[in-house]
């Protein structure tokens, strides 16, 4: 039994199919906690939602290192605001490298957390 549940646990591993454990990385547990709250206004605040939201911040926490999550949220802050300052935001192609790591930590971790069958 035990070597089954080994095997069963390391295939899931192998598929990418588990959620990180969050001492694998090192995101604060405010900036978890942050992340749901507002993915949860944005996607219904329902038990289902809660369970989404928590898989998608460990999954992009598992991609992308915190100090790379904040300085790409940053960026997509300021190129919300108007003026010179936001136009140096949206137009620096360092800055559109960074938010395009984000992007796409955010898009594996929608693969992993909303488009999985029997979840």
């Amino acid at each position: 039994m035990l070597a089954k549940a080994v095997f069963l646990g390391g295939f899931a591993v192998a598929a990418g199919l588990t959620p990180a454990r969050a001492d694998d990385n090192d995101y604060p547990t405010e900036a978890r906690a942050d992340y749901v709250f507002g993915c949860m206004a944005a996607n219904g605040q329902t038990r289902e939602a809660l369970t989404k939201c928590a898989c998608s911040i460990d999954a992009i926490a598992a991609i992308l290192p915190y100090d790379k999550y904040v300085q790409a949220s940053t960026i997509l802050g300021m190129r919300q605001g108007i003026g010179q300052r936001a136009n140096e935001f949206r137009s620096t192609k360092m800055f559109d490298d960074q938010v395009a790591e984000l992007r796409r930590a955010q898009a594996e971790a929608e693969i992993r957390c909303y488009r999985q069958t029997g979840r």
